[in-house]
């Protein structure tokens, strides 16, 4: 029975491990040991009615019996082993395929999963990729980022504290007895390796940290920093100390320069800046570069203070951002600008060639050395100021998206209203430069031209894209604008002097007793008499009206300089003034004779009156 009992923990033993051959033999074994001992009972009570010789007899047959149910087992035991062992091996398989599948749809998520880092004092120790029991990799990563900074700020330190406790589902890296992390087979999948062997490669990562931030929050440690503030302090100081000393020694120089020498700021003989105006915008400057060393002084160890201690590096790191931010990024905008920059420059100086190339197209066309057909070269220079000024427009189009903050809607708002203020003040200007432009291609006049605009009778001395300028016979210059020039009727005196001769003219009147032939003969000698007067086509008189007291003559005579159309008219005058009187014949209209007859009339007969 002992011997039973032995094999029943054997097999017990062996095949306790939870699988469903095992279970089957233990099963098997114990059904065994329970009919054994069944047997055994029943022998026991029977065994007081039976003699010894039969009660041996029947030991040695349940002996035997026993002996072939223990054969039988043997057999069983070695199939169910056979059984477990193939069980086992498909467990294996089973395991090894879901790992290989688990490992494959890791790899597919590396790609896209970055992982969250574990960032201690801004050093990244390693990377967390999975959650666990409902925590996030980032909260993971937080709570072990804090739990190492807690340690690491406590004041002793304890040699060798780091361990791994391992558990059935997970490992834990302790210190002392505190859990710092938990890492799962998860984790260890993501950098294809065991939880072990994990464990182990963090192990020394977070020992060095540890050590290191203890080391950073010692006594000692403090007393150093503090004796580092002191100093910046003091260089500080010194610093302050000694710009303001050059540069109060710099100004003493500055004055006693300045009152040796008396002159101020000269260009060209004139006095631009008196000498007390121009030292005191020197001492100004001195002024402004000592204010900036101090400020760039501060800016500099302020920042360098508040990194001395850890608890307040970043405040440095925020202060000196706040410096470094917008200096980095003007000269990145700077060095980004630098392509769009280079583009502004070529299309510039495309622009510019062109417009040269145009200024001398329209040079030599005015100059009359290039000759196009039915274009004149008075249009040349205004032609070439369109040309110009639309070059120029297109130059701004093509500039624009390149100017910096272009694409930004404040620009672009600040733009159309600019434009909008433009276009609603500007009417009248448009409308003249549009009258100008209109003027110079309508050719009714051009520049040095004696005109007639309404009232306005001068010579245009300069014609612009919005007024044009007349100088009168009195040498007063009159600016009128294109628009009421376009709106007026305008009398080109030189255009008709150069092309048919112009005609000058006079109206005098005669009387009856004069015959008319005589009047037309001194009228044209004095005409021919003139100086400026065209002999070809001869002067001719016309007679304009019949009166009853007289004859209205008008003299007609061709001229060629229009300029000088008052000169000739007043020598006309006089020239017609001097023949009628060398001819007796009296300029005194016919009426004025009627008049002074009645006058003596009346005269006479008032003096008989008062003779009677």
């Amino acid at each position: 029975m002992q011997r039973i009992l032995t094999l029943f923990l054997f097999l017990s033993g062996l095949l306790g491990c939870g699988n469903r051959g095992g279970a089957q033999l233990i099963q098997r074994a114990g059904e065994f040991v329970r009919n054994a001992f069944d047997t055994h009972a029943d022998s026991v009570a029977a065994g007081d009615s039976l003699t010894p010789a039969e009660q041996l007899l029947r030991d040695s047959l349940r002996l035997q019996e026993m002996a072939l149910r223990l054969q039988e087992m043997k057999l069983n035991e070695i199939m169910l082993r056979t059984q477990l062992a193939d069980a086992t091996g498909r467990n294996h398989t089973a395991d090894s395929i879901r790992r290989a599948e688990r490992k494959r749809e890791i790899d597919s998520l590396r790609k896209i999963t970055p992982g969250v880092p574990v960032l201690v004092e801004g050093d990244t120790l390693f990377k967390i990729y999975t959650s666990m029991g409902g925590v996030s990799p980032a909260d993971r990563a937080e709570r072990i980022a804090d739990a190492i900074t807690k340690i690491g700020k406590e004041r002793r330190l304890r040699r060798d504290t780091l361990h791994i406790l391992d558990n059935e589902m997970y490992l834990d890296i302790m210190y002392g007895d505190k859990v710092i992390m938990s890492l799962t087979e998860q984790d260890a999948l993501w950098v294809g390796k065991t939880p072990r062997e994990l464990a182990e490669l963090y192990l020394p990562l977070l020992d060095a940290k540890i050590r290191y931030l203890k080391n950073e929050n010692s006594f000692w440690q403090f007393l150093r920093r503090a004796g580092m503030f002191v100093l910046v302090i003091c260089i500080q100081y010194l610093i302050f100390k000694l710009i303001n000393r050059l540069f109060r020694r710099l100004r003493r120089r500055i004055i006693r320069i300045k009152q040796v020498k008396k002159r101020g700021l000269v260009i060209r003989d004139y006095e631009l800046l008196n000498s007390k105006s121009v030292t005191r915008g020197i001492l100004f400057a001195c002024n402004l570069v000592r204010v900036l060393l101090l400020f760039t002084v501060l800016v500099l160890t302020v920042p360098i203070l508040f990194s001395i201690f850890p608890r307040t590096e970043h405040l440095a790191m925020t202060l000196f951002h706040y410096i470094i931010d917008p200096v980095k990024m003007v000269l990145k905008s700077v060095v980004e600008y630098i392509p769009n920059l280079f583009i502004i420059v070529v299309i510039w100086y495309c622009i510019r060639y062109i417009v040269k190339a145009f200024r001398y197209l329209a040079s030599e066309i005015e100059n009359e050395k290039l000759h196009i057909s039915g274009f004149y070269p008075e249009w040349a220079q205004p032609t070439y100021n369109i040309v110009r000024f639309l070059l120029y427009a297109f130059m701004i189009a093509m500039i624009y998206p390149y100017l910096p903050g272009s694409q930004s809607g404040v620009f672009q708002g600040i733009s159309v209203f600019v434009g909008l203020i433009v276009s609603l003040g500007s009417s009248t200007v448009i409308s003249n430069f549009i009258a100008g432009f209109v003027i110079t291609y309508m050719r009714p006049f051009k520049s040095g031209d004696f005109i007639k605009v309404k009232d306005t009778v001068g010579n245009v001395i300069e014609k612009t894209p919005f007024v044009t300028r007349l100088r009168t016979i009195k040498n007063e210059v009159v600016t009128i604008p294109n628009s009421f020039i376009m709106s007026a009727d305008t009398v080109n005196y030189s255009a008709s002097a150069r092309r048919y001769g112009l005609i000058v003219h006079t109206v005098m009147t005669m009387g009856y007793d004069v015959p008319w032939r005589r009047v037309h003969e001194l009228l044209i000698k004095a005409a021919l008499m003139t100086r400026g007067v065209e002999e070809y086509p001869r002067p001719f008189v016309l007679e304009t009206e019949l009166n009853d007291n007289y004859m209205c003559y008008q003299i007609n005579a061709y001229i060629r300089d229009a300029d000088m159309m008052p000169e000739i008219m007043s020598d006309l005058l006089q020239n017609i003034q001097d023949l009628f009187h060398a001819a007796e014949i009296d300029l005194v209209a016919p009426h004025f004779y009627s008049d002074r007859a009645d006058s003596l009339n009346f005269k006479r007969r008032k003096e008989e009156k008062d003779g009677y």
